[in-house]
């Protein structure tokens, strides 16, 4: 029992419990979306680039306005910038339901579902810093290690229990069953936020939002190894997140299989991803945390290699556990690592530069390999980008030895 209060130890503050019920509710159902737009698309248009498309537009107005969603966390109520956030993304859901539910898209029309895309990216740029630095104000400093793992848990829950349900439902219902559904989860983070009794109420300040911005940037740069962690962030999601944007080119033109398989795939994933994360958040506030990412990074990068020049399906299925436990493990370390750094007056530009770097590398990722693999395969890009994953940590773990020393 005492283990498994360790492990779950920020259950006991109440508002954190209400996000973190609410989050994986609306994560669960994000992930179904996930699931059937990829789908969705490849079955109108049966391009690669454009899943790759899809997930960059997702992802750019992360990239070019987090920076600025930081600066916005940091002067407005935290909660009420999430609100928005919620409402904007379920608006999208709910136009994406219509869509599909009135036979409304087809091959050419595509360029609506990216649309959407953009346009719930936009709101994430804004309500991401709020959610990142809105977390660790819900628990005491020394369980803050702990509550980023949990939280990375109702991510991984919500990667398990969202393709499984989405596979399903795709092969009985349909894709607009998803996005409604999604749309409708909505509704959980919206309560929560509404019943949570933590605020944060900003100092008045007459800075503009430029000079506002500076300030974050300079705090990054002037803390030791925060640089490190930040190209650590983009390295890991440019290289390692394509792979997930692929599984349905390895499900239909390799395995030669449907939806099913599809879901069981990135369940297995979230498998892995649940299994690292429960590890970290039992292990608290470690010692070494820097060595732990890197030798992480290390594994998560031949996990990639494998699962990508492999045509055995049970041995993918092995490996995307090993792959999921791993990214998790980077991921809850390293963003403990730089939530301990910063100070909470600081933590929405902090987090925003963050974020800017761990959300940006994806579309960046997405787009470079959607260029790649027309000319040279999936299977042979995502290994290379498995093997280069491997020398970044390795250089962070020999070399330049900054977060290695944390």
């Amino acid at each position: 029992m005492g283990t498994i209060r360790k492990v779950f130890k920020a259950f006991q503050y109440r508002d954190f419990r209400l996000m973190w019920i609410g989050a994986c509710t609306s994560s669960i159902g994000t992930w179904m979306q996930i699931v059937a737009q990829g789908w969705l698309i490849y079955r109108l248009s049966h391009s690669a680039f454009l899943l790759a498309l899809d997930q960059f537009l997702g992802g750019i107005p992360i990239f070019l306005f987090s920076l600025i969603g930081g600066v916005v966390a940091d002067r407005i109520e935290r909660r009420k910038i999430l609100l928005m956030s919620q409402y904007v993304q379920m608006a999208s859901a709910i136009v994406l339901t219509i869509f599909v539910a009135t036979n409304f898209l087809t091959p050419s029309r595509v360029w609506m579902i990216l649309a959407l895309s953009f346009v719930s990216g936009l709101a994430q740029a804004f309500g991401g810093p709020a959610y990142s630095a809105l977390i660790p104000t819900l628990v005491d400093r020394e369980d803050m290690p702990n509550a980023i793992a949990l939280n990375s848990i109702q991510f991984n829950m919500a990667v398990t229990i969202g393709p499984a349900l989405a596979g399903i439902t795709l092969a009985r219902f349909g894709e607009k069953w998803c996005f409604g559904l999604n749309a409708l989860s909505f509704l959980a983070p919206v309560i929560s936020l509404l019943l949570i009794k933590a605020r944060y109420f900003p100092e008045p300040t007459k800075e503009s939002m430029f000079v506002s911005l500076k300030q974050g940037i300079r705090f990054v740069r002037q803390r030791e190894a925060m640089g490190a962690l930040i190209i650590l962030a983009f390295c890991m999601t440019a290289l390692a997140m394509p792979m997930r944007t692929y599984i349905p080119v390895f499900v239909k033109d390799i395995f030669h299989r449907g939806p099913e398989t599809y879901g069981n795939l990135l369940s297995l994933m979230g498998v892995g991803s649940i299994c690292g994360s429960l590890a970290i958040a039992a292990l608290g506030n470690m010692r070494n945390k820097g060595r732990v990412a890197l030798v992480m990074m290390i594994i998560l990068g031949g996990a990639i290699s494998v699962f990508a020049l492999s045509k055995s399906l049970p041995l993918d299925y092995v490996t995307l556990v090993v792959v999921g436990s791993s990214m998790m493990a980077v991921f809850a370390t390293v963003t403990s690592l730089v939530q301990l750094i910063t100070t909470n007056e600081m933590r929405g530009r902090v987090m925003s530069v963050y974020n800017c770097a761990f959300r940006g590398g994806m579309p960046m990722g997405n787009l470079l390999t959607g260029w790649l693999v027309p000319a040279f395969t999936a299977p042979i890009v995502l290994g290379a980008n498995g093997f280069i994953l491997i020398l970044v940590a390795a250089y962070f773990l020999i070399i330049q030895r900054k977060v290695a020393a944390l």
